[in-house]
């Protein structure tokens, strides 16, 4: 599989947040913008990721509400891809480590291949990798139409999907996605390269003091 870290065009209009992440202000809210009229002011209507539900490594539905209070980082992937996931999952380990004792905190690992990586499969791949404490980390399978619409411009803004002529037949972004308590899209950052995710891991620290001030 080539290295792919497509993002829906809509987000280029407002760029990656890690080109912006050694400004003062605070981290950009991604996706489209709507404008509202309510009660003859205008109201701002931003992207937020849609409702979902699907299980995790421990046979528990995760949903929404799994992160409500909480900044967490979403990715896609696959147990067996051949190329890109290794890698990302080594770096998304580094961003667990950092942060697995702050409860304002998770992960969610999407998988895009759910009639292979069954409950069973993610269990032991998620064991494999050293991860005890599924609170913090979750990750998924569900219906295989239902993860690819959360990964378009309706959800996550990023790449999935099956292609035959891939190394492994899917094709998925490599970036984590920074996504904050009210479901907004914060940033997206290329998880195979270290430097990246430096950004994104001071990043996490910056949008959760962004709530403290609150």
């Amino acid at each position: 599989m080539k290295k792919h870290l497509a993002v829906i065009t809509l987000v280029f209009a407002f760029g990656f947040s890690a080109c912006n992440s050694q400004k003062k202000n605070k981290l950009p809210i991604l996706g489209r913008t709507d404008y509202v009229e309510v009660n003859g002011k205008i109201d701002t209507v931003y992207h937020t990721i849609p409702d979902y539900s699907f299980v995790d490594q421990d046979s528990t539905e995760v949903t929404p509400k799994t992160f409500e209070n909480k900044v967490y980082v979403a990715d896609f992937f696959f147990g067996t891809c051949p190329t890109i996931c290794p890698v990302m999952k080594q770096q998304m380990l580094r961003i667990y480590d950092r942060f697995k004792s702050n409860p304002e905190f998770g992960i969610i690992s999407h998988t895009i291949d759910p009639d292979h990586d069954t409950v069973a499969y993610l269990k032991d791949y998620s064991e494999r990798i050293g991860i005890m404490d599924n609170d913090v980390w979750h990750f998924v399978t569900g219906k295989k139409e239902e993860i690819y619409d959360l990964g378009t411009a309706a959800g996550y803004m990023v790449q999935v999907g099956e292609d035959a002529s891939a190394e492994g037949g899917y094709i998925h972004s490599g970036a984590f996605i920074l996504v904050d308590k009210e479901r907004r899209v914060r940033g997206f950052y290329d998880g195979t390269v270290a430097a990246d995710v430096d950004i994104l891991m001071n990043d996490i620290d910056r949008l959760l003091s962004e709530y403290e001030k609150k």
